[in-house]
């Protein structure tokens, strides 16, 4: 019987990953469990905790874990168990694992940091922040890029501002993800003309921006209305080639339709070769925010015939054009291709354009007809 190497099995388990196959990569750990001594090689162990943590498998990763012994257990095996629940938004075990961590007397690396920081943005913990600050700090990794970086992106959400800037103010070295970092930042924050000012003196230090960088830029024009910053930057995309990046356009279709000017919304989306569910619902809102509601449900009803499926943003947004238009009917049939689609959230917007229209018997139809069929879906999802 021929047995695989394990360079070849560890191949195998990332392949696992990459393709999102949970069954592929039991099937490798079965083989390995079958064909190799126990214990496995440590590198073996660190890609099965690798592979069970990215594909959100968290309890089969911890039990790979258990069956490694304590002195193979290296900073990439539990790099790998933090990252991957925080990839699957498991952010307090991220930190019970790195607690854990600690107890194994493994120092973290330049790959750890950042995953941290990342757990405690989304948790919202500025005190943990800065005890991990520190400890990235005592290690000598925080004027790393990336760990700089995330440092600054976490004191950023979670409310730090001066610690925000004095980390990015100190970083030796500044790459593209870290001005990307300030400048979305700085749109979230409500502070566009800093987002600006940011983006010029990337370029003036010789930064080439990416569609994060034009898209975040788009985003501080769009909400200043600084309309003859954005077409110069839109020019600049053109001239850059990211005229068909799509994340790109859809930017400028939203930053033209917040300034007014909803032809050039249009034209940007006319132009866009291969449109996604970003792109129909830009243009959607783009409409609604402008008072054309008829040109909305128009687009909405195109959307469907393209294979579009609806998100909830884009249904409400169409609905509440429903609820401004004079003509009851296509509103009935946008919320027809509404409830079919399985948009709950349309209820309370039908609600609304119905008692608008005097159609109280409609209104309380469309929610008992509703709540039915939600009920016959559940039905469903639970048989399957």
């Amino acid at each position: 019987m021929h047995f695989h190497a394990p360079n070849t099995l560890a191949f195998l388990l990332e392949t696992a990953v990459s393709t999102h196959s949970s069954s592929l990569g039991r099937t490798i750990h079965a083989y390995i469990i079958k064909t190799l001594t126990s214990p496995i090689p440590s590198f073996l162990s660190n890609h099965l905790i690798n592979m069970y943590s990215k594909l959100d498998l968290s309890n089969s990763a911890q039990l790979v874990l258990q069956f490694t012994p304590i002195r193979s257990r290296s900073v990439v095996t539990w790099t790998a168990l933090i990252s991957g629940n925080v990839q699957n938004g498991l952010f307090a075990s991220a930190f019970l694992h790195f607690n854990n961590m600690r107890r194994d007397y493994v120092q973290p690396n330049d790959f750890t940091f950042p995953c941290l920081f990342k757990a405690v943005a989304s948790l919202h913990m500025p005190i943990a922040g800065k005890q991990v600050h520190g400890l990235a700090l005592k290690a000598g990794l925080i004027n790393g890029v990336f760990v700089g970086c995330s440092a600054f992106d976490m004191y950023s959400k979670t409310g730090l501002k001066e610690e925000a800037m004095k980390v990015f103010n100190e970083m030796p070295e500044k790459n593209l993800a870290t001005w990307n970092a300030y400048i979305s930042n700085a749109v979230l924050d409500g502070r566009p003309r800093n987002a600006i000012d940011a983006f010029i003196e990337f370029r003036r230090a010789g930064g080439e921006p990416n569609s994060i960088t034009f898209c975040a830029f788009l985003n501080a024009c769009s909400d200043s209305s600084l309309l003859e910053l954005g077409r110069q930057l839109h020019g600049f995309v053109v001239r850059w080639g990211f005229d068909g990046n799509v994340s790109v356009c859809n930017g400028l279709v939203d930053f033209y339709g917040k300034c007014k000017e909803v032809g050039f919304s249009e034209m940007v989306f006319n132009g866009i070769n291969e449109k996604n569910d970003v792109s129909w619902c830009s243009m959607v809102a783009v409409y609604v925010q402008n008072d054309e509601g008829e040109k909305a449900c128009e687009l909405f009803l195109s959307a469907r015939k393209e294979g579009v499926e609806p998100k909830d943003f884009m249904v409400s947004s169409v609905l509440s054009a429903c609820a401004g238009m004079a003509g009851l009917e296509l509103g009935r049939k946008i919320v027809s291709t509404c409830v079919l689609a399985w948009s709950w959230i349309a209820c309370s917007v039908n609600l609304d354009e119905n008692v608008r229209k005097s159609y109280v018997g409609k209104a309380s139809s469309f929610i008992s007809y509703s709540y039915a069929a939600h009920q016959l879906y559940k039905q469903v999802a639970a048989s399957c």
